[in-house]
């Protein structure tokens, strides 16, 4: 039994055959196993269709206006001081109208959940940073102290902060009393910066040498400390003045300096720095306050010098003038050295 087909024009092409569209072509073979697809409802696209060929329309000026903000926030040069505070401030900006943006002109939830976080973490940062850079008070009996000997070296304020308000206090000394007496006060106690007034270094009567403020009080004998622990003062330090000095527990000190490297390097410096003014001194000991404080700003010629040797030498010179002056003449050609 035959079937007979009733052929359409439309349907052949110009050798007889059955004509389909390309696109129908491409549905049949990309159509997975068990899936019968729907012709009625299917739409068809043009070839030179594009899929962004109706671009929706420009958004409102707050969209534009939070970019703006993100943009220059991340073109801030990181040379400028507050760099981050802006760009956190900037981003923090950014973060608030996109909410608003979001809330008011798209009514969409995500945006404005994602920018609320972002936003949440940006002021977060940007407290953190402002408290950073809060202003620290120093005591008004430091500031002197701070300005002369830690701030041209770029000691932060808060450092210094922690180093003065740490395992220190300051003690009194009125005229004539002694900070050290020789061959009896051990050098393992404390260490010392004179704030105010004027002591006199002396060996066995004689003079050697002032001690102004800002300046350590027993700078050599720390410094022997740390090769040589036991030792006792081999001159004596009497107050010349009502003097205030700080003082610091020297083995909390050095504990607190092996945990802070840059102030370490610091203190190596200063004390290096002190224990050759106080050589200089020794070349003139009649040199004034003003002089003692150009001497502070010349650079460190012996950081590494041990004054024990110094301090030995006087106790085996013989107890006259003649060996006294013998040894401070000796003691100028190597400091001129």
């Amino acid at each position: 039994m035959c079937t007979v087909v009733e052929q359409h024009p439309e349907w052949l092409d110009r050798t007889g055959f059955f004509k389909m569209n390309t696109t129908e072509i491409n549905s049949f073979t990309m159509t997975p196993l068990g899936f019968i697809p729907d012709f009625k409802n299917a739409t068809l696209v043009p070839v030179n269709e594009t899929a962004c060929e109706n671009w929706s329309e420009v958004h409102h000026l707050v969209f534009h206006v939070a970019n703006i903000c993100f943009a220059v926030g991340l073109v801030i040069p990181t040379t400028l001081n507050f760099h981050m505070i802006f760009l956190r401030g900037l981003l923090a900006t950014g973060c608030v109208l996109f909410i608003i943006w979001a809330m008011l002109y798209r009514c969409a939830l995500d945006i404005m959940i994602w920018n609320s976080v972002f936003l949440v973490l940006n002021v977060l940062h940007f407290v953190y940073l402002l408290y950073k850079r809060r202003p620290i008070k120093i005591e008004k009996e430091f500031s002197s102290l701070y300005k002369r000997m830690f701030e041209p070296l770029h000691v932060p304020p808060e450092l210094f902060k922690r180093l003065t308000g740490q395992f220190c206090n300051i003690q009194t000394l009125k005229t004539g009393q002694a900070y050290a007496a020789e061959d009896k006060t051990s050098v393992d106690d404390r260490l010392s910066i004179l704030l105010k007034g004027k002591m006199k270094v002396s060996y066995r009567g004689h003079f050697l040498h002032n001690i102004y403020p800002c300046a350590f009080i027993d700078s050599p004998e720390f410094r022997s400390t740390q090769m040589n622990r036991g030792e006792k003062f081999q001159v004596t330090i009497t107050a010349d003045d009502n003097c205030k000095f700080l003082c610091w527990s020297r083995e909390r000190l050095t504990y607190f300096l092996e945990s802070e490297p840059f102030l370490y390097e610091i203190f190596r410096y200063l004390i290096g720095k002190d224990i050759t003014n106080k050589l200089y001194s020794l070349n003139d000991p009649t040199l004034n306050d003003k002089t003692s404080k150009k001497m502070e700003e010349q650079p460190s010629l012996c950081s590494q010098l041990s004054v024990m040797q110094m301090r030995n030498s006087m106790a085996s010179s013989s107890d006259s003038e003649d060996g006294l002056q013998q040894f401070l003449r000796g003691s100028s050609t190597a400091s001129s050295l």
